[in-house]
């Protein structure tokens, strides 16, 4: 139940509430004081004045009103029950109707009625509903005395001047706490928002770092490593015939050279996705086996058939993290398998918002240990992975080959 003056609910954000928690206490406090005060000052009122036969009735009435209070309506403004506010409320209307037939004066008390009405409602109709209810059973006993020439107009005419003003009261609070809500709504859409540029700045300015560093690998090392190799070429080419011993070592040399230009080059395509500006994720990947396999000689082939028609919806960065994660597997392959032949399997399972798209890439190499050999890049992977809500899984045995598993969710 939604009170239309207040909202103690400590949810959502605080222009939701126009009373922080420590503020709805104050206010809890406060009306069980007035509560109080005004039951003490009714009583007294029975009690000094000349009231002739109805004063146990009157009396009787206060009891009930108190022990509803206590049991029905101060457990309801603390806990939004919405049962023991209603049965209060009731209990409250037929106090207040015997009150007014038997004793107009003690109407003060109408000032307590109303302001329980609209904090202990669920909605601007319910409190116009009590509140009406409250003044007819209020104004009937003065309004039949006033008939019989035994109370004057002003009576009931006061009990309608306190209904007009509460139903004023009533419909102005629930503007002002809708706009508090609208207020709120609006609030809370500016942070996702805000959130959602943070992270995209974020990622932009890890692209652009990325980006950066892979130039700066092509530009000097890569261009190094391959003036390394061309220079022992040519030294090799000018040896004389019985210089093996240098020859072997200039081979060696540019054996080095080679592989270390090769990681230079996979360093460059894990930094730059550059295989995904002007092809689908299947085709990047195709191209990738294609060249693995011509460069390694070893039986390669992508696997496509638990991928089901039509290509993965996935995000730009989502389709990055599949592709590096294939490039860091295949370049283990290269430098630790010794192996003989490769799978790269891409997949789709589950639905909704399980759904995921996977790449595996299996080999049949020699395999490790993967509790005891983890490396930067697969670190680096990992961390990739969850950046998006994906993970990275690792199977391996020695002598039973490794498979390096990417999963991403789909939409």
């Amino acid at each position: 139940m939604r009170p239309v003056a207040v909202d103690p609910s400590c949810e959502g954000a605080d222009g939701d509430r126009p009373l922080s928690p420590r503020g709805w206490r104050v206010t809890l406090v406060g009306l069980h004081v007035v509560f109080v005060l005004l039951l003490g000052i009714a009583v007294a009122t029975i009690v000094l004045s000349p009231i002739e036969g109805s004063r146990a009735v009157l009396l009787a009435a206060l009891g009930v009103l108190a022990l509803a209070y206590v049991v029905l309506g101060a457990p309801a403004l603390g806990s939004r029950d919405a049962r023991r506010a209603q049965a209060y409320l009731l209990v409250m209307v037929l106090a207040f109707g015997v009150l007014a037939w038997v004793e107009p004066s003690l109407l003060f008390l109408l000032f307590l009625g109303y302001t329980h009405v609209w904090f202990l409602v669920g909605s601007l109709r319910q409190g116009i509903l009590w509140t009406l209810a409250l003044a007819l059973a209020s104004t009937l006993g003065p309004l039949i005395a006033w008939t019989q020439g035994n109370e004057p107009l002003s009576g009931p005419g006061q009990t309608l001047v306190g209904l007009t003003f509460s139903i004023v009261m009533g419909i102005w609070i629930s503007r002002v706490l809708e706009q508090s809500q609208q207020r709120a709504e609006l609030i809370r859409e500016l942070e996702r928002t805000r959130a959602e540029l943070a992270d995209l700045h974020h990622a932009q300015g890890m692209a652009a770092e990325r980006e950066r560093l892979a130039r700066e690998v092509h530009d000097t090392l890569a261009q190094g490593y391959t003036s390394i190799v061309v220079l022992a070429q040519t030294a090799a080419a000018a040896l004389p015939p019985d210089a093996s011993g240098v020859a072997e070592r200039l081979a060696l040399i540019e054996e080095v050279a080679r592989e270390n230009l090769a990681e230079a080059r996979a360093m460059v395509a894990a930094f730059s996705p550059v295989a995904l500006d002007s092809a689908t994720l299947v085709e990047a990947l195709q191209r990738l086996v294609d060249r693995f396999g011509r460069e390694t000689g070893l039986a390669t082939r992508l696997d496509t058939a638990a991928l089901g028609e039509g290509a993965p919806e996935l995000s730009r960065s989502e389709e990055v993290v599949l592709l590096r994660g294939a490039q860091e597997a295949l370049a283990n392959v290269r430098r630790h398998a010794s192996a003989t032949a490769v799978v790269l399997r891409i997949g789709r399972v589950g639905s909704g918002e399980s759904a995921q798209v996977s790449v595996h890439v299996e080999d049949d190499g020699v395999g490790f240990d993967p509790d005891g050999a983890d490396g930067v890049g697969l670190a680096g992977l990992r961390g990739r992975a969850e950046e998006v809500g994906g993970a990275v899984d690792v199977v391996s045995a020695p002598g039973r080959g490794t498979r390096v598993t990417v999963r991403v969710p789909a939409r």
